[in-house]
C-alpha cells in the first residue's frame, strides 16, 4: 500500500474513534512523555498545535510551560513549503491559517533556530516499528528534519504503528514513539 492510501485509511480510522477513547489515549501518551528522560531533560521543545484526531498536545503545551520549559511552534510557509519554529508562552500568540491550523503570529514572537531546540515533537499519520512515518502530505518535517540535530520522538496512538510503510531517500526516522503503551526507541515500538 502507498503512502496516499495509508494516510488516507489511517486518517479515516482515526475520525472514527470515540472522543472519550481519543482524550483518554491522548492523556496516557502526554503522561507517558512528560515521565520520558529526552523530554525532562529538554529546555526548548519544538511541536505542532494539534487538530483532531491528532494526539492532543494542547495540555502537554500547558504541562511543558509549568516546568518551566520554552516551547516553540512552527510557522509554515506554504510557496516553499518550509517552516521556521517561535516562542509561545500564551495560546493568544496564536492565529487560525489555512486548513485551520494554529501557527504563532509572527509579531507577537521570536523566531528559534534548528540547533535551540532540544527536543523536536514530530507528527504524522502512520509510523513503522522503526520509526519512519507517513506525514500529512506537506513535507514540510521532512524539509526542517534535515537541518535539525537534536532529538525527536513522535506521539502516536498504538493503532498508528504498522509493520511497513514506504520509505524514500529523504525520509528521516524519528528516534523514539510515545503511545498509549509507553516510550519506546525506534526499532522497539510494538503496534
Amino acid at each position: 500500500m502507498g503512502k496516499t492510501s495509508q494516510r488516507k485509511e489511517m486518517i479515516n480510522e482515526l475520525k472514527a474513534m470515540d472522543p472519550e477513547n481519543h482524550r483518554v489515549k491522548s492523556e496516557a501518551i502526554i503522561q507517558f512523555l512528560l515521565k520520558d528522560e529526552a523530554f525532562q531533560q529538554a529546555e526548548v521543545i519544538g511541536l505542532t498545535i494539534s487538530a483532531f484526531p491528532e494526539v492532543d498536545t494542547h495540555r502537554l503545551i500547558e504541562e511543558c510551560w509549568k516546568a518551566g520549559k520554552k516551547t516553540v511552534v512552527p510557522k509554515c510557509e506554504p510557496l516553499s513549503r518550509s517552516m521556521d519554529f517561535r516562542n509561545i508562552d500564551s495560546f493568544d500568540q496564536l492565529e487560525t491559517v489555512y486548513m485551520k491550523l494554529q501557527e504563532p503570529i509572527i509579531e507577537q514572537t521570536e523566531p528559534v533556530k534548528p540547533d535551540q531546540i532540544d527536543l523536536l515533537i514530530v507528527p504524522g499519520v502512520v509510523f513503522s516499528r522503526d520509526g519512519y512515518r507517513i506525514g500529512f502530505g506537506g513535507g514540510y518535517y521532512d524539509r526542517y528534519l534535515t537541518n535539525y540535530r537534536g532529538f525527536t520522538i513522535s506521539l502516536a496512538f498504538a493503532a498508528q504503528i504498522k509493520e511497513y510503510v514506504p520509505v524514500e531517500g529523504h525520509d528521516i526516522p524519528v528516534q523514539r514513539i510515545c503511545t498509549e503503551y509507553g516510550c519506546k526507541d525506534a526499532g522497539q515500538v510494538n503496534g
